[in-house]
Protein backbone atom coordinates (compact mmCIF):
# COMPACT_ATOMS: atom_id res chain seq x y z
CA UNK A 1 0.00 0.00 0.00
CA UNK A 2 2.85 2.62 0.70
CA UNK A 3 3.88 2.24 -2.71
CA UNK A 4 0.35 3.13 -3.99
CA UNK A 5 0.83 6.13 -1.78
CA UNK A 6 4.05 7.46 -2.80
CA UNK A 7 3.43 7.25 -6.42
CA UNK A 8 -0.01 9.48 -5.88
CA UNK A 9 2.01 11.46 -3.81
CA UNK A 10 3.89 11.93 -6.81
CA UNK A 11 1.14 12.74 -8.85
CA UNK A 12 -0.42 15.16 -6.58
CA UNK A 13 2.92 17.52 -6.34
CA UNK A 14 3.21 16.79 -10.30
CA UNK A 15 -0.43 18.18 -10.51
CA UNK A 16 0.18 21.13 -7.84
CA UNK A 17 3.42 22.50 -9.18
CA UNK A 18 1.51 22.40 -13.05
CA UNK A 19 -1.28 24.08 -11.70
CA UNK A 20 1.18 26.71 -9.67
CA UNK A 21 3.01 27.69 -13.12
CA UNK A 22 -0.06 27.87 -15.02
CA UNK A 23 -2.50 29.65 -12.65
CA UNK A 24 0.14 31.52 -11.80
CA UNK A 25 2.15 32.81 -14.50
CA UNK A 26 -1.49 33.26 -16.84
CA UNK A 27 -2.80 35.25 -13.69
CA UNK A 28 -0.02 37.44 -13.43
CA UNK A 29 -1.77 40.55 -15.86
CA UNK A 30 -4.45 40.35 -14.31
CA UNK A 31 -2.37 39.99 -10.46
CA UNK A 32 -0.77 43.11 -11.53
CA UNK A 33 -3.81 45.52 -11.54
CA UNK A 34 -6.01 44.52 -8.58
CA UNK A 35 -5.15 42.62 -4.66
CA UNK A 36 -9.07 41.29 -5.64
CA UNK A 37 -7.83 39.64 -8.67
CA UNK A 38 -4.86 37.97 -6.96
CA UNK A 39 -6.93 37.01 -4.14
CA UNK A 40 -9.42 35.04 -6.94
CA UNK A 41 -6.42 33.37 -8.30
CA UNK A 42 -4.55 32.39 -5.43
CA UNK A 43 -8.03 30.45 -4.36
CA UNK A 44 -8.84 29.72 -8.02
CA UNK A 45 -5.53 27.15 -7.43
CA UNK A 46 -6.11 26.15 -4.12
CA UNK A 47 -9.48 24.67 -5.40
CA UNK A 48 -7.68 22.97 -7.81
CA UNK A 49 -5.09 21.53 -5.23
CA UNK A 50 -7.65 20.45 -2.89
CA UNK A 51 -9.30 18.71 -6.08
CA UNK A 52 -6.29 16.81 -6.65
CA UNK A 53 -5.79 15.93 -3.29
CA UNK A 54 -9.32 14.43 -2.65
CA UNK A 55 -9.30 12.68 -6.24
CA UNK A 56 -6.06 11.18 -5.99
CA UNK A 57 -4.96 10.94 -2.93
CA UNK A 58 -8.35 10.59 -1.53
CA UNK A 59 -7.45 13.63 1.19
CA UNK A 60 -10.97 15.56 1.49
CA UNK A 61 -10.78 18.99 3.57
CA UNK A 62 -12.88 20.25 6.32
CA UNK A 63 -13.27 23.78 8.34
CA UNK A 64 -14.57 24.06 11.70
CA UNK A 65 -15.85 26.60 13.09
CA UNK A 66 -16.93 30.33 12.53
CA UNK A 67 -14.24 31.55 9.76
CA UNK A 68 -14.06 35.66 10.79
CA UNK A 69 -14.86 38.15 8.06
CA UNK A 70 -13.47 40.92 10.16
CA UNK A 71 -10.35 42.49 11.13
CA UNK A 72 -8.36 40.48 13.41
CA UNK A 73 -5.21 38.93 14.05
CA UNK A 74 -5.04 34.46 13.39
CA UNK A 75 -2.63 32.62 15.59
CA UNK A 76 -2.79 29.27 13.98
CA UNK A 77 -1.15 25.92 14.30
CA UNK A 78 1.08 25.03 11.24
CA UNK A 79 2.16 21.97 10.17
CA UNK A 80 2.09 21.89 6.01
CA UNK A 81 1.76 23.92 3.05
CA UNK A 82 -2.06 22.59 3.02
CA UNK A 83 -3.04 24.19 6.36
CA UNK A 84 -1.78 27.75 4.47
CA UNK A 85 -4.19 27.04 1.19
CA UNK A 86 -7.13 26.43 3.84
CA UNK A 87 -7.37 29.45 5.16
CA UNK A 88 -6.43 31.51 1.93
CA UNK A 89 -8.86 29.96 0.51
CA UNK A 90 -11.97 31.01 3.12
CA UNK A 91 -10.01 34.04 4.57
CA UNK A 92 -11.85 37.38 2.71
CA UNK A 93 -9.07 39.78 3.40
CA UNK A 94 -5.69 37.93 4.39
CA UNK A 95 -2.15 38.53 4.97
CA UNK A 96 0.06 36.37 5.83
CA UNK A 97 3.93 36.90 8.00
CA UNK A 98 6.09 35.09 6.13
CA UNK A 99 9.92 34.15 5.57
CA UNK A 100 11.50 36.61 3.74
CA UNK A 101 13.12 34.04 1.80
CA UNK A 102 9.51 33.06 0.07
CA UNK A 103 9.42 36.69 -1.52
CA UNK A 104 12.17 35.56 -3.73
CA UNK A 105 10.40 32.65 -4.83
CA UNK A 106 8.98 33.55 -8.72
CA UNK A 107 5.33 32.91 -8.56
CA UNK A 108 4.67 32.79 -4.87
CA UNK A 109 6.73 35.70 -4.05
CA UNK A 110 4.61 37.77 -6.28
CA UNK A 111 1.56 36.58 -4.63
CA UNK A 112 2.79 37.42 -1.75
CA UNK A 113 3.65 40.61 -2.58
CA UNK A 114 0.43 41.14 -4.13
CA UNK A 115 -1.67 40.30 -1.26
CA UNK A 116 0.38 42.51 1.22
CA UNK A 117 1.91 39.50 3.04
CA UNK A 118 4.71 41.36 5.57
CA UNK A 119 7.76 39.22 5.43
CA UNK A 120 10.06 38.60 8.47
CA UNK A 121 14.23 37.98 8.67
CA UNK A 122 14.78 35.71 11.10
CA UNK A 123 18.63 36.80 11.64
CA UNK A 124 17.85 40.68 12.00
CA UNK A 125 15.66 40.66 15.03
CA UNK A 126 15.17 43.72 16.26
CA UNK A 127 14.74 46.11 13.29
CA UNK A 128 12.72 43.62 11.55
CA UNK A 129 10.24 43.31 13.88
CA UNK A 130 10.14 47.06 14.44
CA UNK A 131 9.97 47.18 10.60
CA UNK A 132 6.82 44.61 10.67
CA UNK A 133 5.07 46.25 13.21
CA UNK A 134 5.07 48.99 11.37
CA UNK A 135 3.52 47.48 8.41
CA UNK A 136 1.18 45.74 9.94
CA UNK A 137 0.05 49.27 11.24
CA UNK A 138 -0.11 50.52 7.93
CA UNK A 139 -3.52 48.10 6.74
CA UNK A 140 -5.06 46.74 10.33
CA UNK A 141 -8.83 46.36 8.39
CA UNK A 142 -7.61 43.25 7.24
CA UNK A 143 -7.11 39.22 8.81
CA UNK A 144 -3.35 38.97 9.46
CA UNK A 145 -2.00 35.30 9.97
CA UNK A 146 0.51 34.47 12.51
CA UNK A 147 2.20 31.24 12.99
CA UNK A 148 3.37 31.60 16.86
CA UNK A 149 5.58 28.67 16.15
CA UNK A 150 7.69 30.25 13.17
CA UNK A 151 7.59 27.57 11.52
CA UNK A 152 5.83 24.06 10.31
CA UNK A 153 5.94 21.77 12.64
CA UNK A 154 5.57 17.82 12.44
CA UNK A 155 2.55 15.98 14.20
CA UNK A 156 3.40 15.94 18.25
CA UNK A 157 6.41 17.55 18.12
CA UNK A 158 6.94 20.45 20.61
CA UNK A 159 8.05 23.65 20.07
CA UNK A 160 8.16 26.31 21.35
CA UNK A 161 6.06 29.57 20.65
CA UNK A 162 7.91 32.98 20.03
CA UNK A 163 7.23 36.00 21.85
CA UNK A 164 6.28 38.36 18.53
CA UNK A 165 2.90 37.03 18.08
CA UNK A 166 2.50 38.58 21.33
CA UNK A 167 4.04 41.86 19.95
CA UNK A 168 1.82 41.64 17.10
CA UNK A 169 -1.05 41.28 19.01
CA UNK A 170 -0.68 43.75 21.19
CA UNK A 171 0.56 46.08 18.52
CA UNK A 172 -2.52 45.27 16.61
CA UNK A 173 -5.29 45.74 19.21
CA UNK A 174 -7.65 43.72 17.88
CA UNK A 175 -9.63 40.50 18.98
CA UNK A 176 -7.13 36.81 18.05
CA UNK A 177 -8.83 33.49 16.88
CA UNK A 178 -6.77 30.39 17.18
CA UNK A 179 -6.62 28.12 14.71
CA UNK A 180 -5.68 24.24 15.40
CA UNK A 181 -5.12 21.69 12.42
CA UNK A 182 -4.15 17.58 11.53
CA UNK A 183 -3.16 18.42 8.31
CA UNK A 184 0.76 17.35 9.46
CA UNK A 185 -1.02 13.72 10.46
CA UNK A 186 -1.61 13.50 6.23
CA UNK A 187 0.72 16.36 4.33
CA UNK A 188 3.86 16.28 6.74
CA UNK A 189 6.50 18.44 6.56
CA UNK A 190 9.51 17.49 4.38
CA UNK A 191 7.50 14.31 3.23
CA UNK A 192 6.69 12.78 0.00
CA UNK A 193 3.70 10.83 1.01
CA UNK A 194 0.15 12.51 0.64
CA UNK A 195 -2.23 10.33 3.21
CA UNK A 196 -5.98 9.65 2.55
CA UNK A 197 -8.17 10.93 5.57
CA UNK A 198 -9.67 13.93 6.69
CA UNK A 199 -7.46 17.31 7.13
CA UNK A 200 -9.01 19.57 9.77
CA UNK A 201 -8.66 23.18 10.02
CA UNK A 202 -10.72 24.56 13.19
CA UNK A 203 -10.92 27.84 14.53
CA UNK A 204 -11.16 26.83 17.93
CA UNK A 205 -11.46 30.45 20.34
CA UNK A 206 -11.15 34.42 20.30
CA UNK A 207 -9.31 36.12 22.59
CA UNK A 208 -9.93 39.48 22.81
CA UNK A 209 -7.85 42.78 22.96
CA UNK A 210 -6.04 43.70 26.00
CA UNK A 211 -4.39 41.28 27.18
CA UNK A 212 -0.83 40.94 28.71
CA UNK A 213 1.18 39.36 26.43
CA UNK A 214 2.40 37.43 28.72
CA UNK A 215 -0.50 35.83 29.41
CA UNK A 216 -1.41 35.59 25.74
CA UNK A 217 1.15 33.49 25.38
CA UNK A 218 0.20 31.21 27.72
CA UNK A 219 -3.32 31.14 26.33
CA UNK A 220 -2.88 30.19 22.49
CA UNK A 221 0.08 27.82 23.19
CA UNK A 222 -2.50 26.01 25.67
CA UNK A 223 -5.40 26.31 23.34
CA UNK A 224 -3.80 25.90 20.09
CA UNK A 225 -1.91 22.57 21.28
CA UNK A 226 -4.74 20.98 23.36
CA UNK A 227 -6.93 21.19 20.26
CA UNK A 228 -4.68 20.21 17.85
CA UNK A 229 -3.64 17.40 19.98
CA UNK A 230 -7.25 16.35 19.43
CA UNK A 231 -7.44 16.58 15.88
CA UNK A 232 -4.34 14.83 15.20
CA UNK A 233 -5.38 11.65 17.54
CA UNK A 234 -8.76 11.96 15.55
CA UNK A 235 -6.68 11.51 12.64
CA UNK A 236 -4.70 8.34 14.27
CA UNK A 237 -7.57 7.22 14.98
CA UNK A 238 -9.30 7.22 11.45
CA UNK A 239 -6.12 5.16 10.25
CA UNK A 240 -6.66 1.86 12.39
Amino acid sequence: MIIIYFFRSLLCDFLMYFFMAFIGILGVPFAVFSRENAYKLIRLYCKSVFLVLKYVAGLKLEIRGVVPTDPCLICSKHQSFLDVMMLASILPNFRFIIKHQLTHLPIIGFYARQTGCVPVNRKKKIGTVNKMLVALNQEKDRQTVVYPQGTRVLPYAQKPYKFGAGLIYKSLNLKCCLVATNTGSFWARRSLYRYPGTAIVEFIDVLDPGMEVDEFMLQIEKKIELASTKLMDEAAASKI
